[in-house]
């Protein structure tokens, strides 16, 4: 895990509370504690934050600016990248198999599509996507051209979303859009905000193929906002812990679906 992502990680830690323990720093992060510790006293030093006993808290600056930020329904990013990391590992392996080289593809943020971030290194690919840990993990490949959207940041999913709609999003059209779920069932795809709804429409409409990355573990959510019904949807890689019923709801909507290994 790179410094960046693990500042972005103690600064989202902290967003609600405006606290964070050592301990439960050094459970959420792929880090030593010596690590860790070096991260804290640099950004004390930056004024990102103030070290305390037992841990770190917001600056009184920060703080008092933090209920101003946009937030977003849903998990947090940095709980939802330790959930069934080695499946979402092959999933996102598998989805890169699906990208030609030098093509333009757009990939939505979540902690399953950006494993595929380590399998486009040579593929030359042109990226669209509003997820800054996405392209933080693109951009040490050179031959990887990355585009983002303009708009706010929402701390949760670090994530660049606007409400000002089709302005705000560079004039992009794809093959194929990579996105995930927060849930998956007979209704279709799910997400747990409107505003990740009304931004993941928008970049349906830009895309020719929509191929979808989920962990079984998805299509056992009851509930949510629906960004599109299983029949718009043109692939679905899982893991295999899908079950037969689930397998028939995807074959039924005439979806191909792709089980990583």
């Amino acid at each position: 895990m790179h410094a960046t992502e693990r500042e972005r990680l103690i600064l989202d830690l902290m967003q609600d509370r405006g606290f964070a323990s050592f301990q439960e720093l050094d459970s959420k992060l792929d880090a030593s504690p010596a690590t860790i510790r070096r991260d804290l006293e640099r950004m004390a030093q930056q004024g990102l934050l103030v070290r305390v006993r037992g841990g770190a808290k917001l600056g009184a600056s920060r703080a008092s600016s933090a209920a101003a930020v946009p937030k977003l329904g849903g998990a947090p990013f940095h709980e939802n990248i330790s959930h069934n990391r080695r499946q979402k590992a092959a999933i996102g392996k598998a989805a890169a198999g699906l990208c030609a080289p030098g093509e333009a593809v757009m990939i939505d943020g979540g902690s399953t599509t950006l494993q595929m971030c380590p399998h486009l290194e040579g593929l030359s690919l042109q990226v669209l996507t509003n997820s800054l840990h996405i392209v933080d993990a693109l951009l040490p490949q050179a031959g990887t051209r990355i585009l983002v959207p303009a708009g706010s940041v929402f701390r949760e999913q670090n994530i660049i979303l606007s409400a000002a709609g089709e302005e705000s999003m560079p004039r992009f059209h794809a093959p194929k859009l990579f996105m995930g779920a927060a849930a998956i069932g007979p209704q279709g795809l799910m997400q747990a905000d409107v505003v990740l709804v009304a931004a993941e429409r928008r970049l349906i409409e830009r895309a020719e193929e929509i191929i979808v990355l989920v962990d079984s573990s998805k299509f056992r959510g009851s509930s949510g906002n629906v960004v599109c019904g299983l029949e718009d949807i043109d692939v679905v890689i899982t893991d295999a812990a899908v079950t037969d019923d689930e397998r028939r709801m995807i074959e039924r909507a005439g979806v191909r679906l792709l089980v990583a290994d």
